[in-house]
């Protein structure tokens, strides 16, 4: 039995398409990243497959039975699909203990478990409209879903609305809460790279179609188009004919353009076989810095460690074959 399928979901709000033809599955353990810019459709999609939102045409089918739509249910939303919120609320004037206790379904020792594992057993006195940080609050709602023991639990942007500090927090416990509570985990995200080590696999929505399916690795190094090399980190883009001379070797009959990861373009003072660039900015990023070289009618940056090079120097640039994409 699939343990989630969706067959070519389309909607539309106001008569423009938000998302069309949509389809892929996801199997049970699976964490699925779902990326794209603001506006692709992602959260629409997100709360289709929780039921929150009705399609136009397509179907979600969890666990063997069709999802309904809020259209068809009197309480919308799948019982055993949680839907994980950016912008979650927690009533105002109650105790931490009190929300959680609501619709709790754990014995108490799981209840007990389940608070450190999210990080609040030490809140549960205090009240929700006081002395609550963003991520307290937003590991509350988390807590709140998982007590009613979802399958599939749906991340809506969960890292938007937090300072540095808490995002780590929150990803740790997300992580913990996969391997230690065995739920399957589907996360939406405008910030590619945050997904890169969780995800098992992405999703790249554009313009409200799915342009690649596949392992983090594929849509990083072997991104479809220059939007999905783009959502995943800085990239050069430049015309079959300059990729030859940085790499050494023939464009396939295909290429017009090639990609070339910014950590992958090696600057070097052997002259041959690379072709001149100068050094015209570096930004410095702790452990390494971020250099834009100007080579002829093409601007490119490089990966380097801190001080490698500085602005004005003459360098020499290239690229191992492997690590050159065409399209």
């Amino acid at each position: 039995m699939q343990f989630l399928q969706v067959n070519d979901i389309s909607k539309s709000f106001d008569s423009h398409p938000v998302i069309e033809n949509i389809a892929f599955s996801q199997q049970a353990g699976e964490k699925l990243a779902i990326i794209g810019e603001t506006g692709c459709g992602k959260s629409t999609l997100l709360k289709i497959v929780g039921g929150l939102i009705q399609p136009d045409s397509g179907e979600v089918w969890f666990r063997g039975s069709r999802v309904p739509g809020p259209s068809e249910t009197l309480l919308p939303g799948h019982p055993h699909i949680a839907y994980l919120s950016q912008h979650f609320e927690l009533r105002n004037n109650y105790r931490v203990e009190e929300i959680l206790d609501y619709g709790n379904e754990l014995q108490a020792t799981e209840a007990e478990e389940l608070y450190r594992l999210c990080e609040i057993d030490h809140l549960l006195e205090r009240k929700t409209n006081i002395g609550l940080s963003g991520g307290e609050r937003q590991r509350i709602a988390l807590a709140k879903l998982l007590c009613r023991r979802p399958k599939l639990l749906l991340l809506d942007e969960p890292f938007s609305n937090l300072d540095r500090t808490h995002q780590q927090i929150l990803k740790q416990i997300i992580d913990n809460i996969s391997i230690q509570l065995g739920i399957t985990m589907m996360q939406v995200s405008h910030d590619g790279p945050d997904v890169l080590s969780w995800a098992d696999r992405i999703l790249v929505l554009q313009h409200g179609k799915i342009v690649q399916n596949d392992t983090p690795e594929q849509v990083y190094f072997k991104p479809a188009n220059a939007y999905a090399a783009g959502l995943l980190g800085a990239f050069n883009h430049v015309d079959a004919n300059f990729a030859r001379l940085l790499c050494g070797s023939l464009a396939p009959g295909y290429a017009s353009s090639c990609m070339i990861r910014c950590e992958h373009l090696i600057l070097s003072t052997d002259k041959k076989p690379a072709v001149r660039g100068v050094v015209t900015q570096t930004q410095f990023h702790g452990n390494y810095q971020l250099a834009t070289v100007v080579s002829g009618q093409n601007t490119l940056m490089a990966l380097t460690p801190p001080f490698a090079c500085k602005p004005g120097e003459e360098v020499y640039l290239f690229a191992e074959e492997h690590n050159c994409h065409w399209w």
